[in-house]
């Protein structure tokens, strides 16, 4: 292992030398904050009636006399979020390459396409990089550092050996209503702006 990492020292290392398509792996990461929390949202207990005395959003009761504390299975209020999680077991759809515009296409949908939608990802831009897309979501807010690693375990279930075949990868607007995939299919449809207009003459 120290021969493998000492011949591995002040070389690039992409996505895809690391992980391959159909792969499971682990995601590690921090989660959205939302700071200090009461009990009603931070446990989902239910509220007290409204004439309750000194507010309705708490636990009524917090344990027994004896033992004569409170045990940690009881809802308090506290910090909510921004705490470390690992998920495991993501399946990756596609493994991404720099600079590739055809990264969204399929062999069902042969248009030529980039995997960044129209108008950018919402609060993060454009993917300009390697990437990879798993399934389901990943922990935290955009741009929040994640770790990635391989899976710890062996996997014999169907789910984790079947083999993706994408159909379609939907690269219409994520700011808006998204009617087309592509800024040239939005040219087709309008026809020339005024400012294509202008720009031309």
């Amino acid at each position: 292992k120290v021969e493998y990492a000492r011949a591995l020292l002040e070389k690039p290392i992409t996505v895809s030398d690391l992980f391959s398509q159909n792969e499971m792996i682990d995601v590690i990461g921090v989660t959205r904050g939302h700071g200090y929390k009461g009990v009603t949202y931070r446990w989902g207990t239910k509220k007290l009636p409204r004439k309750t005395h000194k507010g309705l959003r708490k636990v009524a009761c917090i344990g027994a006399w004896h033992p004569s504390r409170v045990c940690f299975s009881v809802p308090r209020a506290g910090q909510f979020g921004y705490h470390h999680r690992t998920e495991v077991n993501k399946k990756v759809y596609r493994v991404g390459v720099k600079g590739d515009q055809k990264s969204a296409s399929t062999p069902f949908d042969l248009t030529d396409k980039a995997i960044t939608p129209m108008g950018g990802f919402h609060h993060y831009g454009l993917i300009n990089e390697d990437f990879l897309m798993v399934k389901g979501c990943v922990v935290g807010p955009r741009k929040r550092v994640l770790t990635l690693r391989k899976s710890l375990l062996t996997h014999t279930k169907r789910v984790a050996l079947e083999k993706i075949n994408l159909k379609f990868i939907d690269t219409a607007s994520k700011w808006g209503h998204g009617r087309f995939q592509t800024d040239g299919e939005k040219k087709a449809f309008q026809g020339p702006l005024k400012k294509d207009r202008e720009a031309m003459e």
